[in-house]
């Protein structure tokens, strides 16, 4: 028997109107798409900082290039042959389930919402830590927990409005993000030379290519997010190579043009540290576009959240509707057909991480980001071997051992990410071992769900895997 991950029935879809749903207006178009990409992957120019601050302009630059060749580009190219022949709610999790099974495929969502935890806590903060250099009165008291839940609330009703409006949403984000960077880049390359002689902060310490590296993969990160919304997307077998590959190229022009820009000043790269965008916007604008960078921070982290909750909402439906979780989790709201109660439940739980404090962890997120991505690239080859019949309207050149070879750079720079990162500590627990116990905890929550199978809660709505 195959697999089979449609859409549910419209008796599954809350009393709804299917045929409402069904126009290609209530469907993400790829203009949206591109948009909601590049918030699920980037949010901008920010945390670019400290690779020119600590590799200087040429090397930091070279790094900017070279890390999307070897890391994003094949990555991409593996989203857009699975994305295309496999337009499936959940994605990622559909492809590695289809390729090797029900038990993997959980694992392949585990471990993405696992490594969630350690994202989506941090961009409502950010959101504030921006707001208060603006406004200093939000960091008193517990103004900016306030603020906070007020992001993670209004993010969870426009996911609640569908798929149609956070992808509009994104759009315009996207549009006034970017005017504060295309000023400062302009404004800067008027002023060639103008600050050579002038003094800036002491110089910092040289991070080198290899770290240079890591934090560029850091932002890099996260193509296969936008996969979990495909059965959501208008015309999914031409819509999404083309958007990813224009994403990369948008992601990539937002790092470098502006960097470079800067280099053209004068100003020093010592003078780059983390957050220091709005600075160097107010040292060749002035305070107006200091405020305009830092207003910029807030709609990036605004927007990073916004996008994200879309995306990660995505496999618990995909899961409940295959009987890998309850089946509650297949509810979705009548007209939007957004997942409520999936949405709903992912809000609680990242609103509940608000106050623990977590910093974004280079080690576990790479660690875990990197196993699901390892399993992606292993489906890709597992499914050209097993479903070589498979419709692939786009499909990675080479035959077999090109799609091999397409996951080895990726893989390679995972691994020597996690060597490289072996040092940190979480909650004084070696990073990798942390990350570890996570990843095994996937395998007891299965035996779990294994174990509850026969009590009603989990029902199959899409057939099993062969």
């Amino acid at each position: 028997m195959t697999f089979d991950a449609r859409v549910p029935t419209p008796t599954s879809l809350s009393n709804g109107a299917p045929s409402q749903y069904s126009r290609s207006s209530r469907k993400l178009t790829l203009w949206p798409l591109i948009a909601a990409t590049f918030f699920m992957v980037s949010g901008g120019t920010y945390g670019t900082e400290d690779i020119i601050g600590g590799a200087g302009y040429g090397l930091g630059i070279l790094i900017l290039l070279l890390t999307p060749v070897l890391w994003s580009l094949p990555t991409a190219l593996m989203i857009g042959e699975l994305a295309t022949a496999m337009p499936h709610e959940g994605g990622y999790y559909a492809w590695v389930r289809r390729a090797m099974g029900d038990f993997w495929g959980f694992q392949e969502a585990w471990l993405s919402l696992a490594a969630s935890i350690f994202d989506m806590a941090i961009y409502p903060t950010l959101f504030v830590l921006y707001l208060q250099r603006l406004f200093p009165w939000f960091g008193i008291g517990n103004r900016g927990v306030i603020v906070a839940l007020g992001i993670v609330t209004v993010c969870t009703l426009l996911n609640l409005a569908g798929i149609h409006v956070v992808g509009k949403t994104s759009m315009w984000l996207f549009v006034i993000l970017s005017a504060p960077f295309v000023i400062m880049t302009l404004l800067a390359l008027a002023r060639v030379g103008a600050f050579e002689q002038a003094t800036f902060a002491p110089a910092r310490r040289d991070i080198g290519l290899l770290t240079g590296i890591l934090i560029c993969m850091w932002n890099y990160m996260g193509w296969d997010n936008a996969s979990t919304i495909a059965a959501e997307v208008h015309d999914p077998q031409r819509t999404y190579s083309r958007a990813i590959l224009a994403a990369l190229a948008l992601v990539a022009i937002s790092y470098i043009v502006p960097a470079g820009a800067i280099w053209f000043t004068g100003i020093p790269h010592t003078s780059f540290e983390t957050g220091s965008w709005a600075d160097l916007a107010g040292v060749v604008g002035g305070n107006w576009l200091r405020i305009g960078l830092v207003a910029g921070g807030m709609i990036s982290a605004f927007g990073m959240f916004n996008a994200l909750v879309m995306s990660y909402s995505r496999l618990p439906l995909a899961m409940a509707q295959d009987g890998l979780l309850p089946r509650a989790f297949s509810r979705t709201l009548s007209g939007t057909r957004a997942p409520w109660v999936s949405i709903s439940v992912l809000a609680i739980a990242w609103a509940f991480c608000l106050g623990l404090g977590f910093e974004r962890l280079i080690t576990i997120d790479i660690l875990l980001y990197g196993a699901s991505l390892t399993l992606e690239f292993v489906a890709l080859i597992v499914l050209r071997i097993k479903a070589p019949a498979l419709p692939r309207p786009y499909k990675v050149p080479g035959g077999l051992m090109g799609t091999i070879a397409l996951a080895v750079p990726p893989v390679a720079l995972l691994g020597l990410s996690i060597v490289a990162s072996h040092s940190e500590t979480v909650f004084g627990i070696n990073g990798l071992l942390f990350g570890a116990m996570i990843a095994c905890a996937g395998v007891i929550a299965y035996a779990v769900k294994v174990a509850l199978h026969g009590t009603g809660w989990f029902v199959r709505e899409s057939e099993p895997v062969a």
